[in-house]
């Protein structure tokens, strides 16, 4: 994962601002990272990383409001220079720009997606091929938005979880 790495030692010594400093490029929900900041000292990674998901299961339609307004589009490369920013474009290297029809299917895809939900289309795109988003993107598309309400906090998560394991060296 791009970024600054830390050691587990590092974050568990850290005072509470730099710890929390450390963890909203991963998921910038306050409860979120204030949890596992006051989980603190964790014996292990894997101690950590299931904190995480058990701080982040569920996270709030709020939560999950906050966190997708600065979240980009699948297909857009955002252009910041922090780590957030940098851990997206990382994430989405399998998204080939080139591919223009699927590039041109993906952001008609997000505008239908923002129209019938009201918020960018969020999936854990490390690891998928453009097509792969794309066919995830047209089958959610059909959900109502009860439906796609746990679908998007699931895709958050999954996506916290992934950046914070980047994150630990």
């Amino acid at each position: 994962m791009v970024g600054r790495a830390v050691t587990l030692e590092e974050f568990n010594g850290a005072d509470r601002d730099a710890a929390i400093g450390f963890l909203r490029p991963c998921l910038d929900v306050d409860r979120w990272c204030t949890e596992l900041v006051e989980g603190r000292p964790y014996a292990s990674v894997d101690e950590l990383v299931a904190r995480a998901e058990v701080a982040a299961s569920p996270l709030t339609r709020a939560e999950v409001d906050a966190a997708l307004a600065r979240h980009p589009r699948i297909g857009d490369r955002p252009s910041g220079a922090g780590a957030e920013a940098a851990m997206s474009r990382a994430e989405q290297a399998g998204v080939d720009p080139a591919d223009a029809a699927v590039a041109a299917a993906l952001a008609e895809g997000n505008r239908a997606y923002e129209a019938r939900f009201g918020r960018v289309f969020l999936i854990r795109a490390a690891g998928r091929s453009s097509r792969e988003i794309l066919d995830a993107l047209t089958e959610r598309l059909t959900n109502t938005p009860d439906q796609e309400e746990p679908v998007v906090a699931d895709q958050l998560r999954q996506i916290a979880v992934l950046r914070l394991k980047g994150l630990l060296a």
